[in-house]
């Protein structure tokens, strides 16, 4: 058997990586650009077949791990990203470019089906562990631009690439040496601790498609625009990028302090009584941010943030403690293609919204499909409370 720390570990690492990895571009292509000649335009749309294939690529992958090995697939992630992340910095041309950055889509697709569900079969707190499983992600999404600055600035962006694609493979090696594989029958089911009655999985399943739909929009549309946001609202405050950047990550601190303390929360109470009170904070937090400036702004942005980051957090914890052993990676692979797509989707609403009527029009618009959020906590059933599977 193995053990479930340090499993739960190596799997928290891979979220790091994850979004750390899908990143890096993002923060590269400023410097990339008159290394290989072209300007920032032509450079990224090289990244958006990447970014499609996160999305698409989690129902094969769910689907895999359920039907072969998570075990497997967690090793094939670690050693492919890592690969992935390599080749990106050994390319040459603009086509090997998107190739790479392809791949590094393709594998990162792997974690987030694969990785969440091996997270709700080995934690004894399923709650507990989905949010520091959250605080790894978003300190993944912080560092990638920080660490991507520093390696390109002193050692060249094909570094910044390179270093990362090395830890990562050194990382799966570990993985397979100390993580081994194990049939699931007879295997502990830590999310069999609370079930709802069969006429009303319908109302579990049309509540998490409302809310996955309605939180993973807003909540992408949140971090697309508000660095653009603090630079417009903040002018009396300071002009400064640099501080901007440091205003920005504090807002998210609160948003990792927020999925660690909802994790802790659904192990002592059911998925409702946390998700009902929670669903009513974004809309009227976004509404008033549409009017607001500085200091008062970055408030109510924190309350939009913990918001958002409570929310994706609960959506998680939904599909473990609702789906069975078997079909768990299948149910996150779906989940997250949804949420994926609609996220995909939030990029252009943005601008769009935007340039109807600049963020006024933009975040009443999100605060209004907010309100989605809080008729899917309602129409939550009540759940019967089963002991724990052997």
């Amino acid at each position: 058997m193995n053990s479930p720390s340090r499993v739960i570990s190596f799997v928290n690492a891979g979220h790091f990586i994850d979004h750390y990895s899908m990143l890096i571009f993002a923060a590269a292509v400023i410097i990339m650009g008159p290394a290989l000649g072209m300007a920032y335009s032509e450079l990224l749309p090289y990244a958006t077949p990447g970014f499609v294939a996160f999305g698409a690529g989690s129902l094969l992958t769910g689907w895999l791990g359920d039907r072969w090995s998570r075990r497997h697939m967690m090793l094939i992630f670690f050693v492919g990203i890592g690969a992935s992340m390599i080749s990106v910095g050994l390319v040459q041309t603009p086509a090997q470019l998107g190739a790479a950055l392809l791949a590094i889509g393709i594998f990162a697709s792997i974690y987030h089906p694969v990785g969440t569900a091996m997270i709700v079969s080995y934690a004894d707190r399923l709650g507990r562990e989905m949010g520091i499983n959250g605080v790894w992600g978003n300190l993944g999404v912080a560092s990638s631009a920080l660490v991507t600055g520093v390696l390109g600035q002193y050692f060249g962006w094909r570094f910044a690439f390179i270093v990362p694609g090395v830890v990562t493979i050194l990382i799966g090696i570990a993985f397979a040496m100390l993580v081994v594989h194990e049939g699931r029958k007879g295997a502990k089911q830590a999310a069999a601790q609370a079930r709802v009655a069969k006429q009303d999985m319908w109302r579990v399943v049309l509540s998490l498609l409302i809310v996955v739909i309605a939180i993973s929009t807003t909540f992408n549309a949140v971090t697309v625009a508000l660095p653009k946001l603090f630079a417009e609202r903040l002018a009396d405050l300071t002009k400064s990028p640099a501080l901007l950047g440091v205003i920005a990550a504090c807002v998210y601190v609160f948003g990792a302090m927020t999925q660690y303390t909802i994790g802790r929360l659904l192990d002592r109470y059911s998925l409702k009584t946390v998700a009902l009170p929670l669903s009513f904070m974004l809309a009227p937090f976004l509404y008033l941010a549409a009017s607001l400036n500085n200091l008062p702004l970055i408030l109510v942005s924190i309350g939009i943030v913990m918001g958002a980051f409570g929310q994706v957090t609960v959506n998680d914890a939904m599909v473990g403690k609702y789906t069975s052993e078997e079909w768990r990676s299948r149910a996150y692979a779906v989940r997250y293609f949804i949420g994926f797509t609609a996220a995909g989707a939030s990029v252009g609403l943005v601008a769009w919204l935007y340039e109807q009527g600049g963020f006024v029009t933009m975040l009443h618009a999100f605060a209004g499909l907010c309100l989605l959020a809080i008729a899917a906590a309602i129409i939550l059933p009540r759940e019967i409370r089963t002991p724990q599977a052997a």
